[in-house]
């Protein structure tokens, strides 16, 4: 089996799918107390890092999506896939799953 070198410039969605790059979850809370890792809930906020050329419509034309690389965006908790490349956390997740750009 041949081992597979991934970037994020190497990763290309396809369709409407979007790849996201997973914010830090919190360290603490608001009180001041710190969460051990068991204890933090996946974050579900990130920043748009690569997009697909969008959904194909009946007609074969494509539907342009309407968030742009550098948003943040606010997407459902369990919505994609979980990638790991080097340290970073990322997911790929279909347009329909962001619920918000957030400002």
């Amino acid at each position: 089996m041949a081992a597979v070198s991934l970037s994020v410039s190497t990763v290309k969605p396809l369709g409407d799918r979007v790849f996201v790059k997973v914010s830090a979850s919190e360290e603490k809370t608001a009180g001041g107390l710190y969460l051990p890792d068991t204890a933090k809930e996946k974050p579900q906020v990130g920043e748009v890092v690569a997009l697909g050329p969008g959904k194909r419509n009946d007609d074969g034309s494509r539907q342009e999506l309407e968030i742009k690389i550098g948003d943040k965006v606010l997407y459902s908790k369990y919505a994609g896939t979980d990638i790991k490349l080097g340290t970073e956390e990322y997911v790929l997740l279909s347009e329909k799953d962001i619920l918000a750009v957030v400002a």
